[in-house]
């Protein structure tokens, strides 16, 4: 098991950048996939990043490619997010996650951080 905490959270102008950043502890995080989430008020959770367990794949949703880069220092046991070119819509609550491969869920999530980007 790892347990997350989210950072980097806060308000923006569009066109800016922030960087999230996720700290886990916990024994094994090396062996664990990781990915970011989001939820905006009123919307269903969704899909944004993730990235391998040996950090050499990474995915992205469509809506944030060539714009949001994900990325992760198994010695620090820590993931991040870089987010450039922000958009209002990018607005919600982002949570980092932890994806175990041997049960194939998302087991474990941080508490999450909030993104607000202003027009």
């Amino acid at each position: 098991q790892v347990q997350l905490v989210e950072s980097g959270g806060g308000l923006v102008q569009a066109g800016g950048s922030l960087r999230l950043s996720c700290a886990a502890s916990g024994r094994a995080f090396s062996s664990y996939g990781m990915g970011w989430f989001r939820q905006a008020p009123g919307k269903e959770r969704e899909f944004v990043a993730a990235i391998s367990w040996t950090g050499v794949t990474t995915y992205n949703a469509e809506s944030v490619k060539g714009r949001f880069t994900i990325s992760r220092d198994n010695a620090k046991n820590t993931v991040s997010l870089q987010m450039n070119s922000l958009k209002p819509e990018d607005t919600a609550v982002y949570y980092c996650a932890a994806y175990d491969r041997s049960a194939s869920i998302w087991s474990n999530w941080g508490q999450g951080t909030q993104v607000t980007v202003s027009s």
